[in-house]
């Protein structure tokens, strides 16, 4: 069992995710002494060789699971943070019109209770206080990002009913469920405009171009954490995903010293909690001590 004070759960979909969502959250909190657990649903199997600079492509599952689980370990050890994984297979992004089934065994084709059994496991023995993770949208429209949101929310549900998901440890009620909000259109409208006035070249133009056109709505943003201080952290853990993540490319295009000065923070929307809270927040754990009990 955990012996730190506060702990926090971040539920994700595929190793970088967690760099990319959320990622200097985890990092300052690990760095003020609170214990930090990210859970990845899939090992990333079924992604691409999305950096240009990579050198190679993986096209079978088991050498991408195998690549992707070393670059895990080094985005975890540039934040500071635990890592488990809950052992399930990429669905893979479907393409086409109509879109193809989705693969036999994969993560987003399990049931609901199968697919959140493991989670509440974790949960039941590291027992955090809060936990974060997608809105239900996904944040995109990937199935393993919906079916990711579907398996916190159960598991933030249910790991604390004594009659649920039996054989699974003892019940654990999280205090705190939050949605990442990272990709918002607000931020990166914000960024782009600060590009643009900046005379930079905005990686975003694209992003706001569609947002216009399709007025995708905003969801409502309830928690900023500052986090400018672990830029590094998250540059580094991004860094790490070697197969995914272009050291040249579009998470790196603003300069740190605008984004510290124009978007210093990352933030949350909270979703559900079992403990009195006043909005708007700055800190995730906040109505929460080590003392706090929620039934």
């Amino acid at each position: 069992m955990s012996t730190s004070p506060l702990r926090l759960l971040a539920v994700h979909a595929h190793p970088d995710d967690e760099s990319s969502k959320g990622a200097a959250t985890t990092a300052r909190y690990a760095a003020e002494g609170y214990e930090v657990l990210v859970v990845s649903c899939t090992g990333g199997e079924r992604g691409s060789v999305l950096n240009p600079n990579y050198g190679r492509d993986i096209p079978e599952l088991e050498p991408m699971r195998a690549v992707r689980e070393v670059e895990m370990r080094h985005a975890a050890q540039a934040l500071g943070v635990q890592h488990r994984w809950l052992g399930f297979v990429d669905s893979g992004l479907p393409e086409g019109d109509p879109l193809p089934p989705l693969p036999e065994g994969c993560f987003a084709r399990h049931s609901l209770e199968d697919a959140t059994r493991p989670l509440v496991e974790i949960v039941r023995e590291f027992r955090p206080h809060v936990m974060t993770t997608y809105d239900p949208s996904g944040g995109y429209p990937h199935p393993d990002h919906i079916m990711c949101h579907r398996v916190a929310q159960e598991a933030f549900e249910q790991a604390g009913n004594p009659e649920a998901y039996e054989g699974t440890g003892e019940p654990w009620s999280v205090s705190k469920l939050y949605y990442n909000h990272d990709f918002s259109m607000h931020r990166i409208s914000t960024l782009h405009e600060e590009m643009i006035k900046a005379g930079l070249t905005s990686p975003y133009g694209d992003w706001v171009a569609s947002r216009q056109a399709r007025e995708i709505p905003e969801r409502e943003v309830t928690t900023r954490v500052e986090i400018a201080k672990y830029f590094p952290q998250r540059d580094a853990a991004l860094k790490a995903h070697a197969t995914q993540i272009d050291p040249n490319g579009f998470f790196f295009a603003v300069p740190r010293d605008l984004e510290a000065r124009v978007w210093p923070f990352e933030e949350y929307e909270l979703a559900f909690s079992r403990v009195e809270t006043t909005l708007p927040e700055t800190d995730l754990f906040a109505g929460i001590s080590p003392e706090t009990e929620v039934h």
